[in-house]
C-alpha cells in the first residue's frame, strides 16, 4: 500500500508496535525446556490482549498464531511439542493485523550458548538488513536492497536464500511489490514511492541458496545449511525509512 494519511501512519505504527512487542516477548521467553507450542500460545494471548489478529491464522488458516522455525527449518515452522534445546537456532516470525492494517517481523537467534557459526549467521542477517535499509527511499529501486544483502553475505563468506523474498504489505499481509529479492535482480524490480510499505527480510545461509517445502505443506527447510532471517515492516518516506516493528 501507499500510506497517505495521518491515520494510515498511526494505524501502521500501532500494528507494528504490537507485532514487535510479541516478537520480543517470545524471544525473551525462549530458553531450553520450553516448547514452541507454549511460545505460540503466549503469542495468541498477547494478540487478544491487544485487540489484534494473527495474520497467518486469520488469512491462511495456518496452524499457529506465529511461525516458529528451529535449526534446519527456515521459515513457516508450525509450533508444536518440540522442546527448545540449548544452542538451538530459532526463528520467530510474527505478523498480524488490527483495524485493517498489517505488519510483519521476524528474527533468528541462538538459544543460550550455541555454535559460533550460528551466531555469525544471525549477526550477518541483521547487518544485511541494515545495509539494505540505507537504500530504502523514494525513487530508489528494490534491486538495490537485494544487492546490498548479497554483497554483505559474500563479504562474510556466506550466501543468501534466493527463493524466499520480502514483499509489499499494509492493507493485506502480501501486496505489491510481490518480491524484494535478497540478491541483485532487475526482474520484477520496483521503483519505491513515498509512503510505500514493505516487509524487508534478508535470509542469510551458511551454504545452500534455496529452501524446499516440507511434508507438512508449510515449513521451508534446507538439506544441510543453517539460515537466519531478520525482518521488519518499513514505510518508505522522503524523510527516511520508518520502521514500524522496531
Amino acid at each position: 500500500m501507499i500510506a497517505k494519511t495521518a491515520e494510515d501512519f498511526e494505524k501502521l505504527k500501532e500494528i507494528g508496535r504490537i507485532c514487535g512487542k510479541i516478537r520480543d516477548e517470545l524471544v525473551s521467553r525462549t530458553q531450553a525446556g520450553i516448547t514452541t507450542k507454549e511460545l505460540d500460545d503466549l503469542a495468541g494471548r498477547l494478540f487478544e490482549e491487544e485487540g489484534a489478529e494473527s495474520a497467518p491464522k486469520s488469512i491462511y488458516d495456518f496452524p499457529g498464531f506465529t511461525c516458529i522455525s528451529v535449526n534446519g527449518a527456515v521459515a513457516h515452522g508450525i509450533p508444536d511439542d518440540y522442546v527448545i534445546q540449548e544452542g538451538d537456532l530459532v526463528n520467530i516470525d510474527v505478523s498480524g493485523s488490527k483495524d485493517g492494517y498489517f505488519a510483519d517481523t521476524g528474527i533468528s537467534f541462538v538459544t543460550g550458548k550455541g555454535h559460533p557459526v550460528l551466531q555469525t549467521v544471525c549477526d550477518v542477517a541483521k547487518e544485511a538488513f541494515e545495509a539494505g535499509l540505507t537504500h530504502v527511499k523514494p525513487g530508489g529501486y528494490t534491486s538495490a536492497l537485494g544487492k546490498a544483502v548479497q554483497e554483505t553475505a559474500k563479504q562474510n563468506g556466506l550466501t543468501i536464500i534466493k527463493n524466499l523474498t520480502g514483499h509489499g504489505i499494509g492493507r493485506s499481509i502480501h501486496e505489491k511489490p510481490d518480491h524484494i529479492f535478497n540478491y541483485y535482480s532487475k526482474w520484477d524490480d520496483v521503483k519505491m514511492k513515498d509512503g510505500m510499505v514493505i516487509a524487508f527480510e534478508p535470509f542469510i545461509s551458511t551454504k545452500e541458496e534455496e529452501v524446499f517445502l516440507g511434508e507438512d505443506g508449510w515449513t521451508f527447510l534446507t538439506e544441510e545449511s543453517f539460515v537466519a532471517q531478520y525482518e521488519h515492516t518499513i514505510i518508505v518516506t522522503k524523510n527516511g525509512p520508518v520502521i514500524t516493528t522496531r
